[in-house]
């Protein structure tokens, strides 16, 4: 009699769980939803990290310690799998700085990756945006001259210009014969901008130097009547540093050996804390990863977090991780790559590659503007470059973003000495880690993912059609043969 009762419990659990209604992919999301906004610390994680830490340059104590910081909170969320990815490269880190212009001092901050030392006095001419065409129509001006260039596009210029990055410009300052760079920055109130101005992150053979908007408008002014000198001192480090990479991983109950990538770059510049700059993104991304254990998310693919080092002086440690996926025949099997950048308070989907299903990501934004309509489910398909998805990118890897709707007046502390925590919105790197977490897992998830990777030739016509080949080729990253 014990025996029938036992078996008949059996088959009533057996009978039961096999009943057991599967979660839908919305309450799924409602449950991420809920979780999240009670719990998140992504802005606690990063208030304590900017207070405690301070800027996280890469191969500085800061970077070591920012390092051990989110290797430490994988661990505390619950993972197993975490690593750190130690790579060793020739890191530029600033020394000391003084310009003169006329024979008076004004503020500058260098650009990376200036020489270690340089002593230059010479005369300034103004070269406009400083793209070719500004060279083109002033034919040798620059030549064995310090060049001045707008950082932007300025008011008056042809229209439909397409802008180029601060190390591009001075790339084609170099190829011109300039014997120094001074760039102007584009937010007023003096605020000075920081950055790599080395295309290849190698020392640059010339100086480069950032100055004030308001400053470096007067001095076109000036140029347009006189001959004007600067003098430009400065000494840097350029030594061989050990950064590392920190990647929990979380593995696939389907497809294990299919991964999705999420990362942003934890590393920043030295003026500040890099509390935007990457701080609303990596530590939005750690935030995610807790979330995916705090409710037992099971991906049917294996998701890594990254958060990566060295961006800011060449993409280092994204770079390295290519080039071991590469090496080690295992590139195929990462199937996207998600990136955040300065990016936060999602709105909608940046889908980056050829798109074979078209709906997919539309969709996926619909199941979660169900769940919150402030997330309005723009869509788009666009992709740049300079930020760590790039290296996945040029290997054809699909690529994934979110479409933000950030307040724009932070940006104006890109790169510079107000780039602080006081800058950081609460409720937008909490809607970054519930709107994230929703469409990491909604793609991992996937029955067939909406993107493969791309073959040589789709990959550089992709680059063709973002309009993102010149830049490749002034940095030496184009990888094709005419």
């Amino acid at each position: 009699m014990k025996n029938k009762i036992f078996l008949a419990l059996l088959l009533f659990i057996a009978i039961s769980c096999s009943t057991e209604k599967k979660e839908t992919l919305n309450e799924t999301f409602q449950r991420i939803n809920d979780e999240v906004l009670q719990n998140s610390k992504a802005y606690s994680t990063l208030e304590e990290a900017t207070s405690t830490i301070g800027h996280r340059l890469t191969g500085s104590e800061n970077g070591k310690k920012a390092e051990e910081y989110t290797y430490n909170k994988f661990k505390e969320y619950g993972f197993e799998d975490v690593k750190f990815v130690e790579f060793e490269v020739e890191a530029w880190s600033r020394g000391t700085i003084d310009v003169k212009i006329d024979g008076q001092s004004v503020p500058a901050v260098t650009l990376g990756h200036s020489p270690t030392e340089a002593k230059l006095k010479g005369q300034i001419v103004d070269m406009g945006n400083g793209l070719e065409a500004d060279y083109a129509a002033k034919p040798n001006t620059a030549n064995g001259k310090i060049a001045l260039i707008y950082i932007g596009i300025l008011e008056g210029s042809e229209p439909g210009l397409s802008n180029l990055h601060r190390s591009e410009k001075t790339s084609i300052a170099i190829k011109n014969g300039a014997t120094g760079v001074i760039i102007i920055n584009q937010v007023e109130n003096g605020v000075l901008l920081t950055g790599t101005a080395s295309v290849t992150g190698e020392l640059l053979t010339i100086p480069a130097v950032c100055i004030g908007k308001e400053t470096g408008m007067a001095l076109k002014e000036k140029l347009k009547t006189k001959k004007v000198e600067a003098e430009i001192n400065m000494t840097n480090n350029s030594n061989m540093i050990k950064a590392r990479d920190v990647v929990a991983t979380l593995p696939g109950s389907e497809f294990p050996n299919e991964r999705i990538i999420i990362g942003g770059h934890l590393d920043s510049w030295d003026l500040a804390t890099g509390a935007i700059d990457n701080g609303i993104g990596s530590f939005s991304i750690l935030d995610i990863a807790r979330a995916f254990k705090a409710n037992q998310l099971q991906p049917k693919r294996t998701v890594q977090f990254v958060m990566f080092m060295g961006e800011e002086q060449g993409l280092l440690g994204s770079t390295y991780m290519v080039e071991k996926e590469v090496e080690n025949g295992t590139i195929d099997n990462v199937k996207y790559m998600m990136n955040i950048d300065m990016g936060g308070n999602p709105i909608g989907i940046n889908a980056g590659g050829k798109l074979d299903d078209t709906l997919f990501f539309k969709n996926l934004g619909a199941e979660i503007q169900k769940i919150d309509s402030t997330f309005t489910n723009q869509q788009s398909n666009r992709s740049g470059l300079h930020s760590d998805h790039q290296p996945f990118m040029l290997e054809g890897v699909p690529i994934l973003g979110i479409i933000g709707n950030l307040d724009r007046s932070i940006y104006k502390c890109y790169h510079s000495d107000c780039d602080d925590f006081d800058l950081v919105n609460e409720a937008h790197m909490r809607n970054t880690a519930r709107f994230g977490t929703m469409i990491l897992y909604g793609l991992t998830n996937a029955e067939k993912l909406p993107a493969t990777k791309m073959d040589s030739e789709t990959t550089k016509q992709f680059m063709i059609d973002n309009g993102l080949e010149e830049a490749l080729r002034i940095g030496g990253d184009w990888k094709w043969k005419d």
